[in-house]
Order: structure tokens, then C-alpha cells, then sequence
């Protein structure tokens, strides 16, 4: 049988309706549209794909269920790794991971593995998931502090190795990134709702709005629990010290997105949630989180979005799709070009930026060729809202609180490959120990960690 070259495409809302509402953009496969995509697969002998995904799904297995119509065998197989498919499906960096150790793409395009991945879980949520056969407790108790991909992954699978597992969330709704910081458009709330509830249904018992640190200590904790896993992740944003900042009318990526996706201030005053935003917005960075700040800010009302990014679009880190999405919803890009300072009115509103132009010099420790400025190239831009997009580092509340864990530099707690912190019985995984990075590979964390977390509490029999 012939391979078709190319991926089936996905359905998209068009660019000139999606910038008026908060629905999300790509509409996912139809069953038939799921089995062509599958039947590309080659089932190779030695899957190098499964080597790419962090959680170590049975890609070839389940994409061959799939390829049959066997549709609940092939979410069965993705459950036996993954707890959550359906936000992977959507948020994977599937291209940089499982699908870039796929063979086809050495002379096509390779498999679409997340949208298979997607589709099996939207038709499992679609027809109800199956109710979850809860182990019989083994007897230990284990807390889970956070509730983003590293944490849910975690309590999960610790929840299915027979302990006892409570899931603590500092806010009032669980999910973490997932929920105030990845946009309505990109991950519908109402799918990481349902997929928290799924890990739930697995015997994990969720107290929200703990912020451990503050309402209870790591070491009252230790003393309730016999193991504990932090996955408090990076809600520290960084900022870029320069002269006006504290202008009104300048947001963290981290408080604008919280206030939109998490506060849903997108339909204010029907929740109690305002957000600004003026005619002309500059959002600074180039990652994902830059791209979902400026197309928010777009649907929120602005006439004009500028990303502004002090390297070429070769070095900026957000993912293809996203920059394709923001070229498509007409965001502008302004590339090699510096914020310098900030200039306000009378009533401390921002009004203006000054910028400069630079040009590439030789790589630097990221490996990316750093960034110098251009003597006299100096220029003004007018603006009315500006959102910073620069990165963000671990959450430091929680260490800070316990001085017995151990931090490096940059605040990220100190781990072993297993995930074993300074502080006996601690362990630790996702954002809070690897800086700012992919959902999936903050699962990977969590689930190395759960093994580490069973072994040690078996160990003590």
C-alpha cells in the first residue's frame, strides 16, 4: 500500500472568525480522518518513536488499534502511560520529541502522532469515561503539592500503585499551567476539568486552595504523610528592568494570562474579572507564552499586536504552529529590536517606548547567536498596553519556607535523577527543578518520580 507523504490535515476555524471568539482553533480529526492518518504508520520492529515521548506511550500500538477502528483499545493503551492524552493531544511539542524520531519524516512528513493521540481521548471523553477500578490502598500516604502536569501525573500514577495520595492546589481551581496559563483557544478548561477528574477517579483526594509554605509548612507535612512530591512549578515572572515598567498598563505574561484564562476576565462583567488592553500592544519574547499573550490580546479588542523580540524569528523558541497561528490572526512581528524605556502620561498610564535595533553576533551559552546593539538606532513607538514575555523561574514560596531543600542559583530545587530532594522522603519534579519547560516533560518528571516515591516507601517494609 501506498504512504501518503504528507500529514491529513486538520480542520481549522479560519483566522478571520477565531479572532472573535475564545473557541479552540484546530477542530481535531473525524473517525475517518483518524484512520487515514494511522495507516501511514509503518509499524516499525524498533519504534524510534517511543524513545521521543517522555511518558513512554506505546505510540505504534496504539496508532495500529486506531488504524483498525479499534478507537477504546487504543485510548486504553495511551492511558497505561499518559493520565492525561487530551491536553497532550493539543499542547505536546510533538515536532521537537516522538514525532522527530519518526521514520517517515526522513522523506515526508511524519506520522501526526498528537492528533491521534487527541482524537482517542476527545471520543473517550465524547462517549464518558470508563469508571476506574481503585486499588486497594497499600496503607502509605503520600501528599502531592501542585497541581499542574508534574503533580497530576504524579498522584496519579501513585494513586494507581495502591497509596493513598491527597493532591494540594494553592488556587481555588486544580490544574496549574494548564489552567492560567495556556489560553482557552489553545486548551479548552472544560477538557483540563475533565481530565483532573480522571485522575480523581483513580483515588486521588484534591484540596484546593492550600498554599503550602503559607497555610500549612512542608514539616507539619512530613509528619502526617510518609512521602511527599512538590511540583509547585515556575510562577515567578521575570522582567526586563528598565526604566517606566511599573506603568500602568504593563503586565507579567503570568498576570495577564491568569486574569484571562484562569479569571475568564475574556467575559467580563459576566465574571468579575477586568482586563485592560489599549489599541496598540507590544508583547516582548518570542515563546509560546509571548504568542498566547498576543493573540488574546487581539481577541480582548486591540487593533494592533506587536511581538517584539530582540533575535530573528531562526531563534525564536515558541513552536511553528503557534508562530503560523499569530501570523494568521495578523500579529505583527518587530524582530531584533530592545525595549530601552518606558514613557508614561501625567496619570501613569503607559503611552510609548523607546526601542533599538540590533544585530547577531556569535552564539552564547543557550547556543543561540546573542543579540548587540546597533549604535544610533535608537527609535520610538507608541503603545498603550505592553505585556512582558521573557520566561519565568521556579515558584519560590515553597522553598523558601523550607530551608531544609536545597535550591541552585536560579531557585529550582536540587534533585537526584530520581527526583529525591536534600529533605529525606521529598521528592520533586516539573517546572520547580527544570526552570521553565514543556508540559510533557513535566510529566516525565512526575512519573520518574512516582517510581522513586513507591520504591522508597516499599523499602521501608
Amino acid at each position: 500500500m501506498k504512504i501518503e507523504p504528507q500529514k491529513t490535515p486538520m480542520r481549522e476555524q479560519p483566522p478571520q472568525e477565531r479572532i472573535k471568539n475564545y473557541k479552540e482553533v484546530p477542530m481535531g480529526y473525524s473517525a475517518e480522518e483518524a484512520i487515514r492518518e494511522a495507516s501511514r504508520c509503518l509499524g516499525c520492529k524498533k519504534p524510534t518513536c517511543i524513545e521521543g515521548c517522555p511518558v513512554e506511550v506505546d505510540i505504534p500500538a496504539f496508532i495500529a488499534q486506531l488504524k483498525e477502528g479499534n478507537f477504546d483499545e487504543a485510548i486504553r493503551i495511551i492511558k497505561q502511560k499518559n493520565n492525561l492524552p487530551a491536553i497532550c493531544g493539543r499542547v505536546c511539542p510533538q515536532e521537537v520529541q516522538c514525532e522527530l524520531r519518526c521514520v517517515l519524516g526522513k522523506k515526508g512528513e511524519p506520522v501526526a502522532i498528537s492528533r491521534l493521540e487527541r482524537f482517542a481521548a476527545d471520543r473517550e471523553r465524547a462517549k464518558g469515561y470508563a469508571k476506574s477500578v481503585k486499588p486497594t490502598p497499600a496503607g502509605e500516604r503520600v501528599a502531592v503539592v501542585g497541581s499542574g502536569p508534574a503533580g497530576l501525573t504524579a498522584a496519579g500514577d501513585l494513586a494507581r500503585m495502591g497509596h493513598s495520595v491527597i493532591l494540594y492546589e494553592a488556587l481555588h481551581e486544580p490544574g496549574g499551567v494548564l489552567m492560567y496559563g495556556i489560553p482557552e483557544f489553545r486548551l479548552p478548561k472544560d477538557i483540563v476539568r475533565q481530565e483532573v477528574s480522571y485522575v480523581e477517579s483513580l483515588g486521588v483526594t484534591l484540596r484546593a486552595g492550600v498554599v503550602v509554605g503559607k497555610t500549612t509548612t512542608m514539616d507539619e507535612l512530613a509528619k502526617e504523610y510518609d512521602a511527599i512530591f512538590i511540583g509547585t512549578g515556575a510562577g515567578l515572572p521575570y522582567f526586563l528592568h528598565i526604566p517606566g515598567e511599573n506603568l500602568c498598563g504593563i503586565y507579567s505574561a503570568n498576570e495577564f494570562l491568569t486574569r484571562v484564562n484562569l479569571m475568564r476576565g475574556y467575559a467580563f462583567p459576566r465574571y468579575d474579572t477586568p482586563v485592560k488592553v489599549g489599541k496598540r500592544v507590544a508583547v516582548f519574547g518570542a515563546g509560546n507564552v509571548s504568542m498566547d499573550s498576543a493573540r488574546w490580546a487581539l481577541r480582548l479588542g486591540a487593533e494592533e499586536t506587536w511581538i517584539v523580540y530582540r533575535r530573528s524569528e531562526r531563534e525564536m523558541p515558541a513552536r511553528v504552529e503557534e508562530i503560523e497561528h499569530a501570523r494568521e490572526e495578523r500579529v505583527k512581528f518587530m524582530l531584533l529590536t530592545i525595549p530601552l524605556k518606558f514613557h508614561g502620561d501625567e496619570h501613569g498610564y503607559v503611552r510609548g517606548m523607546r526601542c533599538q535595533r540590533m544585530r547577531l553576533g556569535e552564539p552564547d551559552e543557550s547556543g543561540r547567536r546573542r543579540p548587540i546593539p546597533i549604535p544610533g538606532s535608537e527609535f520610538e513607538m507608541e503603545i498603550d498596553t505592553a505585556i512582558i514575555a521573557i520566561g519565568q523561574g521556579p515558584n519560590p514560596l515553597l522553598p523558601k519556607a523550607t530551608p531544609e531543600i536545597a535550591v541552585n542559583g536560579k531557585g529550582k530545587i536540587i534533585v537526584d535523577e530520581d527526583g529525591q530532594t536534600s529533605m529525606p522522603g521529598v521528592y520533586a519534579g516539573g517546572d520547580i527543578t527544570l526552570g521553565a519547560a514543556t508540559v510533557i516533560e513535566a510529566m516525565g518528571a512526575g512519573k520518574r518520580a512516582a517510581k522513586a516515591i513507591d520504591r522508597y516507601l516499599m523499602g521501608r517494609h
